[in-house]
Order: structure tokens, then C-alpha cells, then sequence
């Protein structure tokens, strides 16, 4: 069954609109678009050694202050960080393989956006970036050379929070309600 957002027991329309005010207020967009709405995934595939032990909440943080950086959004507010999810999937080195070796030393990071989330431009800093947070945070120079940055966008509808498949429309009535609540 299709819930609408602002009436799904996730989130209530009270709450609904003290998020959406929030994004205008903390992001300081006179004109709010849809690139202001942002919920992306970021996993990360690793292998158990790769990184250090205790370092996989700033590894988390880094990466959703990049991928927010990228997306456009200036000043984070409470919808950004509470809707960015960063998961850290850490695997028996043996799990891990290349043609050329049975314990592969390669990272995979794969983030996922609504449409139209990431420009050109923040598709290649994305990518820097993350790639340089996973060189830092293992330790190992040459960590950039094996680690793989996977840019996925949803298909058109295929972006789901509190029971919404949203799309190009849900978006456009998500940033509608957001712009009158302000």
C-alpha cells in the first residue's frame, strides 16, 4: 500500500514540516530545488583488516560530509544527517578476491542517490574525495589504486522512505511542501 509521506506513521505533517523548514533555514536556500533534498546510502565493503579497529564512525561521518558536500548542501541540516546512512560491511579477508591474488586488499564503495542528486562536477569530487577518506583512514598510500567508487542513481520512482516510492513528482510535491512550510 502506498502511504502518502506527510501522513505515514514514520513521519507525522507537525514533523514533516518542521523538517522541511529546517532544510530552507539550515541551508539557507532562498530558492529551494530538489538537489536540497537529499537521502543517500553509502556502503562500504572492506575487508576486516583494512582499517583500523574504532574507525568505522568517523569513516561513516567522512563519507556522508562528502557525498552531502558534493550534492550541494552547504550547511547539513537535521534531515540531511539523520537521512544519510552510511554502512560499513566488513568481510573475511579470504571473501575478498582478484584474478591475481586470493586475499584482494580492494575497497568497494558503493552511493546510492535519488535522481538527479549529483552533477558532473560533483560526480568527480565525489569520487576524489571518498577515495582519499579511504586512503587516509587505512593507513596505506597506495590504498587509492584498489579502491573502487561506485555512483548509483535510482531509477525514476525508485527511491523509497515511510512507504513512498518516490520520483521525479513526489520529489517536486516533497520540495512544494517544504517551500510553503517556510
Amino acid at each position: 500500500m502506498n502511504v502518502p509521506f506527510e501522513n505515514s506513521s514514520i513521519f507525522g505533517l507537525d514533523k514533516f514540516k518542521r523538517i522541511s523548514a529546517s532544510i530552507v533555514d539550515d541551508d539557507h536556500h532562498p530558492d529551494f530545488t530538489l538537489r536540497n533534498i537529499t537521502m543517500p546510502m553509502i556502503d562500504v565493503y572492506a575487508t576486516t583488516d583494512l582499517f583500523p579497529a574504532g574507525t568505522d564512525r568517523q569513516l561513516g561521518e567522512e563519507l556522508t560530509m562528502a557525498i552531502l558536500r558534493a550534492e550541494g548542501v552547504a550547511t547539513p541540516g537535521p534531515f540531511h544527517l539523520n537521512n544519510t546512512a552510511a554502512y560499513i560491511h566488513r568481510m573475511d579477508p579470504s571473501a575478498v578476491q582478484t584474478a591475481a591474488t586470493a586475499n584482494a586488499r580492494t575497497v568497494r564503495v558503493q552511493v546510492i542517490t535519488p535522481p538527479g542528486a549529483l552533477t558532473r562536477e560533483g560526480q568527480k569530487k565525489l569520487v576524489k574525495e571518498v577515495t582519499e577518506i579511504i586512503t587516509k583512514i587505512s593507513g596505506d598510500p597506495s590504498q587509492a589504486g584498489r579502491t573502487w567508487v561506485l555512483l548509483t542513481e535510482a531509477a525514476e520512482g525508485g527511491w523509497g522512505l515511510a512507504g513512498t516510492a518516490f520520483g521525479r513528482e513526489e520529489f517536486a510535491e516533497l520540495a512544494a511542501k517544504a517551500r510553503n512550510a517556510s
